[in-house]
């Protein structure tokens, strides 16, 4: 089995989501999100690490909560931006490590088999994202008018996880941090090496937990599975 670790990105403050509890502690169904998540990886194909990025202070509450999973822990110190979050996880990865993903911890629905999927299409290209299709029409603005109505057909919403050969995402992020270039996701980064990127078909339900209506969606979700 290929040697993978995954990098949890838990250092939001979760200002959007309102209140004194960070986003990723949240309860969902009496499980706070990170642990929701960080389960969804446990049996991923040839897991070695889990690196869990999040404010220092939270280390501690970070390690009580993931040590039962039986998962080895490492944690890394969350940045301001969110890739340099993740530079402090890539900095992190085992020697041995061959495959790295990265997902945000707040994405609790994920399917273990798109994790999979994922995965093994970074193993075969080099990197690969979840998304899905945009279902809207897409408008191009300008202030308060529409410009132009933009075909969606080859227009996709990237998710988490997003799976990299590991020497493939050092190298994205050595790049991006000689030419201070600051990107929203990691695939960005490797796009920009010139290097290709593989789509795999995530799902609506994969959803980032931004508000506290996306927590009452989720806890539905549970509740009533589609």
């Amino acid at each position: 089995m290929i040697p993978a670790n995954v990098i949890l990105v838990a250092g939001g403050r979760g200002r959007r989501f309102g209140g004194a509890v960070a986003k990723q502690f949240q309860l969902l169904a009496g499980t706070p999100l990170l642990v929701w998540t960080a389960r969804r990886f446990r049996d991923a194909p040839g897991l070695t690490r889990m690196i869990v990025v999040a404010a220092p202070e939270e280390h501690p509450r970070c390690e009580a909560l993931l040590a039962p999973l039986g998962v080895p822990l490492r944690f890394a110190a969350a940045g301001p931006e969110r890739q340099q979050s993740v530079a402090a996880g890539v900095a992190l990865l085992d020697p041995d490590c061959e495959i790295a993903v990265v997902h945000d911890a707040v994405r609790p629905m994920v399917d273990p088999a798109a994790i999979a999927a994922c995965m093994e299409a970074a193993r075969e290209t080099g990197a690969a994202i979840l998304a899905i299709p945009v279902a809207d029409t897409v408008k191009r603005c300008a202030g308060d008018r529409v410009v132009e109505t933009v075909s969606r057909g080859d227009l996709w919403l990237a998710q988490t996880p997003q799976a990299f050969r590991a020497d493939v995402l050092r190298r994205a992020h050595a790049e991006a941090a000689r030419e201070q270039i600051i990107a929203t996701d990691d695939a960005t980064l490797v796009e920009r090496l010139g290097l290709p990127v593989a789509v795999v078909p995530g799902s609506p339900s994969n959803r980032k937990i931004t508000t506290p209506g996306d927590l009452a969606w989720a806890e539905a979700l549970l509740a009533h599975p589609a």
